[in-house]
């Protein structure tokens, strides 16, 4: 299967979401070349970009997994197909 070069942007509303986040990114590691972590306590929620590198059903999955836990949403953005 192909890989895409994709960012995951994941908007936490719910800090005690963070370990079940951590475990489910560990579960893609190997996909993820980076990753950015902002806190924006003004607006109490946490900013976190992940960069991959990744077939898209597994990028799917792993954007699925987090949008189902408690005030998790997460979207990818996927680079152009050459």
């Amino acid at each position: 299967m192909e890989s895409r070069v994709a960012v995951l942007a994941i908007l936490v509303e719910n800090r005690e979401s963070a370990e079940k986040i951590n475990g489910i990114l560990h579960e893609f590691n190997s996909f993820i070349i980076g990753r950015m972590g902002l806190p924006y306590r003004e607006r109490n929620v946490n900013i976190i970009s992940i960069m991959l590198d990744a077939p898209s059903d597994k990028i799917n999955t792993l954007a699925g997994k987090l949008g189902r836990l408690e005030g998790v949403t997460a979207k990818a953005v996927y680079a152009g197909m050459k």
